[in-house]
């Protein structure tokens, strides 16, 4: 790769009786998985769990299906985003203040099934939800 900013997310999923659905964090019109920049010498799965905590409070992540990951191509200046997919079963989400913007990062959340979650989102993000739910397939 080129120089490219590496950031690191999670794929939450969580079952509602028999439906597996995504989680979603919306800031201002844009859908999104939770994610953030991998800080210096950090390892980007860590970065992904870190980001989850940060973004939604949720803490008690389960990676049933391993640390396999999937990257978008790259988009705006040289970005990357790497998502990996886990469990989050337990915990309820919340919006927590980012003390460095002084308010939450996400003015919304929704825990969607894959067609009502893909709506929303990008293509690249698209492309990431399709594969998300051919890994967590039960």
């Amino acid at each position: 790769m080129d120089a490219t900013t590496l950031s690191a997310g999670i794929v939450p999923v969580r079952h509602f009786g028999r439906e597996r659905r995504y989680l979603l964090l919306r800031a201002y019109n844009y859908w999104d998985f939770p994610k953030g920049l991998v800080e210096e010498d950090e390892q980007p799965l860590h970065a992904a769990l870190r980001e989850l905590g940060e973004e939604t409070g949720l803490r008690d992540a389960e990676l049933r299906w391993g640390g396999q990951y999937r990257e978008t191509e790259v988009y705006g200046r040289g970005k990357v985003a790497r998502y990996y997919v886990a469990a989050c079963e337990r915990g309820e989400v919340f919006l927590p203040v980012n003390a460095a913007l002084g308010r939450a990062e996400h003015h919304e959340f929704r825990w969607l099934s894959c067609a009502a979650a893909a709506a929303l989102l990008v293509a690249r993000l698209q492309a990431v939800l399709a594969w998300a739910d051919t890994v967590s397939a039960d």
